[in-house]
């Protein structure tokens, strides 16, 4: 029987911990938090949306760094095998728009509770408030890892070396540190050797040089388009849903375009919202007309409400260059024009992304060219793999990273043993 020491109880580190389980090893998981699954309760809003719906062909289509990289691993452990799996561990699941899966009580608790049961029927050691310092490895395979251990009241602390056949890192990205993602696992492979592409966050709101968006913080904007540009080239666009924030722009749509907007590499970033996506311009300019010839007498201020949310119009006409107290019936043909422009393509300029305390998911991390992509395993230290996050592989929201770490910790575990 071989030792399999796993490295995070987070949603990979616990698929690798039950699938070596399976796989008739002695399996020790080891997690520096007070409990399993801290990142995947908060996932969803606490609802967690643990997979998608999709075929693999789905799946891989939605991954946004290394999609190659995740073939074997997505049709060696695809998303019906996740449901099929939490299901028949006590946790009854439902598909949602977008085929977005969620447990049927809407509680990320649910979910961890389910893969508690299946470590514990797979004879899984679970060892909490135990953080690992280092992978041992000798003559380039890894024997164990070198763990600093809290006793009971946190109050001292000691190192110890815990030997293992096979080490699972699953230490997850940088991104909401206060779950105990701290980049570990970047230091661990870069320990032993490893390429690691420079982590930034994703899936994250943006920043913008404009500060109106902070007047408008909490409105949420449906069934509008989101372009994002980088000079005049286009890196994203999207219909769907968006949100204004104290200090720029957030939502599904903007999530997504961050996934594909690298501050480091681009420094003209701009975004336009297309607050009217149904109607072209010249339908647009008919539709403004008729509103005002009912209300030719107002204030422009007080013309829009049939168009535009109330919040929102103050900013449109200000950026229209209208004069807010101007009568409806002294608004020239180009002052009309510019309103139109503004309603079909509102500008903000985006300086930057939010930290990693609000980004949902890490792009980065270790390098997939030194990794088995049917394994996992190091293709430089003999024993050793790498799942989740912590891998250079990032994918769109809808339970699509989740399912990376799924498909990784499961290969990973898999592929442990004799």
């Amino acid at each position: 029987m071989s030792k399999v020491v796993v490295v995070g109880g987070g949603a990979a580190g616990m698929m690798a911990a039950v699938a070596a389980g399976r796989n008739g090893n002695e399996v020790l998981l080891i997690e520096k938090n007070e409990k399993l699954g801290k990142k995947l309760f908060i996932t969803g809003k606490g609802r967690c949306n643990l997979t998608n719906d999709s075929d693999e062909q789905g799946l891989l289509a939605n991954v946004v760094r290394n999609p190659k990289f995740l073939y074997s691993a997505f049709y060696g452990f695809n998303s019906a095998e996740v449901m099929d799996m939490v299901e028949n561990a006590g946790c009854p699941l439902k598909t949602e728009r977008g085929a977005r899966v969620f447990p049927v009580s809407d509680r990320s608790s649910d979910v961890i509770k389910a893969f508690e049961r299946l470590l514990d029927e797979a004879h899984v050691e679970v060892c909490l408030n135990t953080s690992v310092r280092e992978i041992i490895v000798r003559e380039g395979k890894a024997v164990g890892v070198r763990v600093l251990k809290k006793n009971a009241n946190h109050t001292a602390s000691k190192t110890m070396p815990i030997g293992g056949d096979f080490v699972i890192v699953c230490t997850g990205g940088f991104t909401y540190p206060l779950t105990g993602s701290t980049g570990d696992g970047y230091r661990f492979a870069q320990m032993t050797g490893h390429t690691v592409v420079k982590p930034r966050p994703s899936l994250v709101p943006f920043i913008t040089k404009e500060k109106w968006p902070g007047n408008l913080a909490g409105l949420s904007l449906k069934n509008v388009s989101l372009i994002v540009k980088n000079g005049n080239k286009e890196i994203s666009n999207g219909f769907g849903e968006m949100l204004f924030t104290h200090h720029g722009i957030s939502g599904p749509l903007v999530l997504t375009a961050s996934c594909y907007t690298d501050f480091e590499k681009m420094n003209d970033v701009h975004a336009f919202i297309d607050l009217k996506p149904a109607l072209s311009e010249e339908q647009l300019d008919k539709r403004v007309l008729r509103d005002f010839s009912e209300n030719e007498n107002k204030n422009i201020i007080n013309a829009l409400s049939a168009l535009l949310p109330q919040s929102l119009i103050p900013v449109v006409v200000s950026e229209s260059g209208i004069d807010k107290d101007k009568k409806v019936h002294d608004i020239t043909k180009a002052e009309r024009a510019e309103l139109i422009r503004n309603l079909k393509g509102l500008h903000l300029t985006v300086t930057g992304s939010a930290g990693p305390e609000e980004a949902i998911i890490t792009s980065g991390g270790v390098s997939v060219k030194e990794i088995d992509p049917a394994t996992m395993e190091s293709k430089i230290v003999k024993g050793l793999f790498f799942a989740g996050e912590v891998l250079d592989v990032d994918a769109l929201t809808g339970g699509f990273n989740l399912q990376i770490a799924w498909s990784t910790g499961y290969a990973a575990g898999s592929s442990t043993g004799e």
